[in-house]
């Protein structure tokens, strides 16, 4: 949390309930005025390189599925990476598998979306 946030923080501690709600509605409304970059909402066609390092899937493959909280799979993502490193695990395999766990976050997603619909 850097400075201002901290600061932030403190005078929201000090507000009543009200001012509080009053704050949120114009944060929101702040928020809302910068415009947000347009995230697809179906993966990008970008294709895997014959010969191409963990490192770069990864990389490769958050760039193929920008709609996907990326935090959500960085334990999976980093067991995969630390198979490949520590574990002498080829990059083939590891690589193989990390498109599966992408592709099933998608597809969880996606059934999410037509949950809520």
């Amino acid at each position: 949390m850097d400075v201002q946030e901290r600061k932030l923080l403190r005078l929201v501690r000090t507000l009543s309930a009200q001012d509080r709600a009053t704050l949120v509605a114009f944060a929101e409304f702040l928020a809302g005025r910068v415009p947000r970059p347009s995230v697809p909402e179906a993966p990008l066609a970008i294709p895997r390189p014959a010969e191409e390092k963990v490192v770069h899937a990864i990389r490769r493959l958050r760039e193929t599925y920008p709609m996907l909280d990326h935090g959500k799979m960085l334990n999976q993502v980093s067991q995969l990476m630390t198979q490949h490193v520590m574990q002498g695990r080829p990059a083939h395999e590891v690589i193989d598998e990390l498109e599966l766990l992408f592709r099933a976050h998608y597809e969880k997603r996606l059934k999410a979306g037509e949950e809520d619909a």
